[in-house]
């Protein structure tokens, strides 16, 4: 059996989930989330506790049972408290602003880019002066929806990767960004 498709899941307080037509609806304070439920696999649900069950031993369903576990574990987390990601925009004259539902970023590029906020997410600029001679701007990415708020916080950090020469760029919070030396004078 496997080990993560065994682990029981806890509902907190608030967090309730319903089983319909091949999918999972977990609803919380954070907002509502449904997991697709594959064929041969089953949800037994007493009182806040979860269990996922499946039919048989074949390899297809074996896989299946740790991913439906986790995704139901995730969907739980996101309702009940939610995911936040948070990147830094890190190099002077690179600025961060929301504006409406747009992101203005100023990454040293020609033109500002204008990053839209998708539903279902919320962004939010918070902007600081640290010790090291650049300026930095933390970005916080947040929503019920863990796949989304990876992905959006992906595609944010794509817009302008950390330099390998000066660490410039948009990073993950905790991401060490290893630096080269460069070209040595003569």
């Amino acid at each position: 059996m496997s080990r993560i498709g065994r682990k029981i899941i806890e509902l907190p307080a608030g967090v309730k989930m319903g089983v319909g037509s091949g999918q999972v609806q977990v609803e919380g304070p954070k907002g509502k989330l449904a997991v697709p439920l594959p064929t041969g696999i089953s949800i037994d649900q007493a009182d806040s506790t979860v269990t996922v069950k499946r039919a048989g031993d074949a390899k297809d369903l074996r896989a299946k049972h740790g991913l439906t576990r986790a995704l139901l574990a995730n969907a739980v987390q996101g309702v009940g408290e939610g995911w936040i990601k948070k990147l830094d925009v890190v190099g002077i004259g690179y600025r961060a602003e929301v504006r409406g539902r747009y992101v203005n970023f100023s990454l040293g590029h020609s033109h500002p880019v204008e990053f839209p906020i998708p539903e279902g997410l919320q962004i939010a600029v918070e902007r600081e002066q640290r010790a090291i001679p650049n300026y930095v701007a933390t970005v916080k990415v947040a929503g019920a929806d863990r796949h989304l708020v990876g992905q959006i916080a992906a595609e944010i950090r794509s817009l302008r990767p950390p330099d390998a020469y000066k660490g410039k760029g948009v990073r993950y919070t905790n991401e060490v960004v290893k630096t080269k030396v460069g070209k040595k004078g003569a």
